[in-house]
């Protein structure tokens, strides 16, 4: 099982809305074929495993390892469920049930009708963990919240500013090494949209892009309450879906749209409902700290990733403070690395 997870990682960016989902069969104990869900819209794990067995009679004495229910139901592909019965495979190990309506326990009790042993529940917390973006969709309705930002270790995001030239801030704000960099925009290309705020965008004109890593841009969006930013800037380029939230209009524009929300109401819950009838299942918010500190006072996050540096500023901006529970901590390159979760 495991496996599984190691295999389903791999689909990780690729396969949103859907969940990520590794297999193996297994004969005698040994590994005989394994697969994982590559793409949206392509082959499950399931079937992607059962393809690669060329004597279809090890098959029948064959135990299937899948982190997530096999499916019972016709989507962009055939029923999972369906396929395994008509393989013959005796058994099948599950990590964890599929909450998602259309499947349920549908799929559990379609093998159980055929005959099929099952087994449920195997390392059930490290499979719902894998798949927390997914869970959290299907659960809520609403897309996973993941606040994002490097400080140095007395606790400042960035520099003043106001004490030094454009030119000297843009040197002295990077914080991190380039394998950080590098690793932050992996993270960037596995979730479907990312947001900052529109001093984010006046004082970095960030791309918002993966160019450091071979992998899909998400949708860039931008919190410009009153749209005082200009054309000139680098989000405006037509290079990937941007959004911008604001108070003043709704609809597309020179291939920009506009969500609006009510003057004199908190702009959060009209994202999340955006992102979730367009059907972006994830997003990351790299600042800056008024933003981010947003989400924090309103309880609207479910993971932080922190880096922290050795990096020294006299001064400067101060970096959000964050609760809840340390998930994950490693070391990389010049930081030192901490995933929080509310829960």
């Amino acid at each position: 099982m495991q496996h599984c997870l190691q295999l389903a990682q791999l689909g990780a960016g690729k396969v949103a809305p859907n969940p990520l989902v590794g297999a193996v069969l297994v004969v005698d104990d040994k590994i005989i074929a394994e697969g994982y869900h590559a793409v949206f819209g392509g082959p499950h794990a399931e079937p992607a495993a059962i393809k690669q067995v060329q004597d279809k009679e090890l098959l029948k004495r064959a135990e299937l390892y899948v982190n997530l229910e096999p499916c019972a139901h016709q989507g962009k592909t055939p029923p999972c469920a369906d396929l395994i019965i008509e393989s013959g495979i005796p058994k099948v190990n599950i990590g964890m049930k599929d909450p998602f309506e259309k499947v349920a326990g549908a799929g559990i009790q379609k093998l159980k009708d055929a005959g099929i042993d099952i087994v449920c529940g195997i390392l059930e917390k490290e499979a719902a963990w894998l798949n927390r973006r997914f869970l959290h969709w299907v659960n809520y309705q609403e897309p996973y919240i993941i606040l994002k930002w490097a400080q140095t270790m007395s606790g400042y995001l960035a520099p003043d500013p106001k004490r030094m030239s454009s030119e000297e801030f843009a040197v002295q704000r990077h914080i991190t090494g380039l394998i950080v960099q590098k690793l932050v925009h992996k993270w960037r290309g596995e979730e479907a949209a990312i947001l900052v705020g529109n001093g984010t965008v006046a004082l970095d004109n960030p791309h918002l892009n993966t160019r450091a890593w071979p992998g899909k841009n998400p949708v860039r969006m931008v919190v410009d309450r009153n749209l005082k930013l200009n054309s000139n800037f680098a989000i405006f380029d037509g290079k990937q879906e941007t959004w911008i939230i604001n108070s003043r209009k709704e609809g597309i524009e020179n291939g920009i749209r506009y969500i609006s929300f009510p003057e004199n109401e908190d702009w959060i819950p009209y994202l999340k409902k955006a992102m979730y009838s367009a059907g972006l299942q994830s997003l990351i918010v790299e600042g800056g700290r008024q933003i981010l500190t947003h989400f924090i006072n309103n309880s609207a996050w479910n993971e932080a990733q922190v880096f922290y540096t050795p990096k020294h500023f006299d001064g400067g901006v101060a970096a959000p403070l964050i609760g809840g529970i340390l998930r994950e901590e490693f070391s990389l390159d010049n930081s030192h690395f901490k995933r929080y979760t509310p829960w």
